[in-house]
């Protein structure tokens, strides 16, 4: 039920992402850029070590210089046999040897390296030591949006992404909530997601009355009850890309205050995605979301940014909260996510994922929006 599996990524994608990455650092003032093992390097390069130790794995990236992936000798076969290999020279190094004088040869002694948010203090330390000219900033810090505007291939990985969660939560619709834990629901959840097509699920929140007040539960020993709003948080990966999508349930007929808040959320969401737009800041969608809610008397209720990036990981640039200025661009995707969290008493929230397009934006979920009665 997850429709074809997309075109795999070629060397020839990782070596362009390469060069852009080259020429952004050194746009932003930087000497080049350090990348340990983790999401960064997959997206650069295909390749994830199967297992990440003290032992000192970094790709090198500078501008008019060929990428180098510093390797342990014992792991360089399974580097080499990563897609993106053909676009870099693999330097391996051995036990006993020191990793860190051999990459100092290919780094500038006096430079500012920007340095994936991952690597470990252990290896940063070792080439400040070595180095002592150099300095170094994080990637989200010295370019945030190196992987925040998708091209069309990444695209088509997100939106399918999404529809396996969409058709993860109709599923959910059908199953019984009252009267069981809240950790069999997100038992459920975490089986949709993987029926779907998911090879890694990350988080699925199930928030019941009170816990609702919690924007980030951990599904627990609660058993919902008759009368319980119930926030549904959940995604992962699918192909390696994200997906994250918020719809909150009702077990049983809601009363009056609940249905309300819902529609406050409802129409939150609804003006958040409205101001997306090629252009707008991304404050502008936190802006549009709060003012609903704010404007309807919940606002010290609304307790988080309104968005997050999303793309090989769940949570990445660009954010969607006051005071971030950096514009929308075509290809960027992310959350739209408002929520009112009553303590004590229920939260609610509702989440899609939009992309911006030309004009405007698309979303990535489309499931139902209106308030929804389980069993």
């Amino acid at each position: 039920m997850t429709g074809s599996r997309p075109a795999p990524f070629t060397a020839d994608d990782y070596r362009a992402r390469m060069r852009r990455a080259a020429q952004a650092a050194e746009d932003a003032g930087l000497a080049g850029l350090l990348v340990a093992p983790g999401p960064d390097l997959v997206w650069l390069t295909g390749y994830a070590p199967t297992a990440v130790t003290e032992r000192l794995t970094l790709l090198v990236l500078a501008a008019g210089q060929d990428p180098v992936l510093v390797v342990p000798a014992l792991e360089a076969p399974d580097a080499a046999h990563a897609t993106g290999a053909a676009a870099l020279t693999l330097r391996d190094w051995t036990d006993g040897k020191d990793p860190y004088a051999a990459t100092a040869t290919l780094l500038d002694g006096a430079g500012r390296f920007g340095v994936s948010d991952n690597a470990w203090a252990l290896h940063l330390l070792a080439l400040q030591t070595t180095l002592p000219g150099t300095s170094y900033v994080s990637l989200t810090e010295g370019l945030p949006m190196l992987r925040a505007v998708k091209d069309a291939a990444e695209l088509t990985r997100l939106a399918a992404a999404g529809a396996a969660a969409d058709a993860t939560y109709e599923e959910i619709r059908e199953v019984p909530f009252a009267g069981r834990r809240e950790s069999d629901v997100a038992g459920d959840l975490a089986d949709l997601l993987r029926r779907f097509g998911h090879s890694q699920v990350d988080f699925t929140i199930v928030a019941s009355g009170p816990n609702g007040a919690n924007p980030h539960h951990e599904a627990g020993d609660r058993v919902i009850e008759h009368g319980d709003m119930v926030v549904l948080d959940f995604g992962g990966l699918l192909h390696g890309y994200g997906s994250d999508t918020s719809r909150t349930v009702h077990a049983g007929e809601p009363d009056a205050e609940r249905r309300r808040v819902h529609d406050i959320v409802r129409e939150a969401q609804e003006a958040g995605f409205r101001a997306v737009r090629p252009g707008a800041a991304c404050q502008d969608v936190d802006r549009a979301a709060r003012a609903v809610i704010t404007e309807a008397g919940y606002g010290e209720y609304f307790i988080h940014r309104t968005g997050h990036g999303i793309g090989v990981t769940t949570h990445e640039p660009p954010y969607m909260i006051e005071g971030e200025e950096r514009p929308l661009v075509p290809g960027m995707c992310f959350s739209v996510e408002p929520g009112i969290y009553l303590p004590g008493r229920f939260g609610v929230r509702i989440e899609d994922i939009v992309t911006v397009t030309g004009d405007g934006g698309r979303r990535l979920n489309n499931t139902t929006r209106e308030m929804v009665i389980v069993d």
